[in-house]
Order: C-alpha cells, then structure tokens, then sequence
C-alpha cells in the first residue's frame, strides 16, 4: 500500500480538479480491485466529490459556503480565516472512491475537488490505495 503525495497551487478561495492525479496513483499502484482514499493535510482545505461537467456548479457551492458561513466580526480566531476553518469541517478532509477493473468508479458526471478556503497557498493532498493487485502482473510505481 502506498501513499501518493501531491502538490496543489491554489490561486485564490475555489475548488481544484484533483480527479485526473488520483486516476494516476490508481495506475501507478497497480490495484484492480479496491479502494482509494483521498486525504488533505490542511485545516482550512478539504475534498470533495461533485460535478464536473458544468463550471457553474462549483461557483454555486462557493457561494452557498458564503451565504451559509459569512465573516463575522465575533469570531475570536486570531488569525482571522475562522470561515476557512468552518467550510473545511463543512465538507471534510477525505473522500473515498471505489476500484473497479482499475479504474476509478464515479459516475458520469462526477469529479474529485481540493477545496480551498483561505488561498493563495501551496498545498498538497494525499492518495492511499488499497486493495487486491493481479500476481505476476508489473506495477508502475
């Protein structure tokens, strides 16, 4: 079981399409059968898994976070990012996906994000993949 570490640039408060670099530690790992979990270090990032065929739909969470989590001035958080903190709890630090065939199993529409929210930053985030590789067959790590 290996852990793949990936680095993220985040330019500002958004979700980052991360889906493309689990798909290669899929690969890399060489499991057919299993699953894997996505994980974020950071406790003002998270993960989450939402569409990704229409661009409009994660600036409709983004606003939603906002509405639902405003700045507000009795938050006693020195550093001042206490929404940050709070739209991270919100959605999480994991995600998990299924392994089939050795391919991940989302539906049509699906995507995994980073979620950043208290960018610019240089993140990273995390895929541990577990499960059942074919004997005798190569891995690509």
């Amino acid at each position: 079981m290996e852990k793949f570490e990936y680095p993220v640039r985040t330019d500002e408060e958004g979700f980052y399409n991360v889906t493309q670099q689990v798909r290669d530690a899929v690969r890399k790992s060489g499991v057919q059968d299993g699953v894997c979990v996505i994980y974020s270090p950071h406790t003002t990032a998270g993960i989450t898994i939402n569409e990704n065929a229409d661009p409009n739909v994660v600036k409709d969470m983004l606003f939603g976070l906002k509405k639902t989590f405003p700045d507000r001035p009795e938050y006693r958080h020195m550093e001042g990012n206490t929404t940050a903190h709070l739209k991270a709890s919100f959605m999480g630090s994991s995600a998990t996906v299924l392994i089939e065939n050795g391919g991940l199993v989302l539906g049509t529409w699906q995507g995994i994000y980073f979620c950043e929210f208290d960018g610019p930053r240089n993140r990273r985030f995390y895929v541990k993949v577990l499960g059942s590789v074919p004997q005798g067959e190569a891995r690509f790590c």
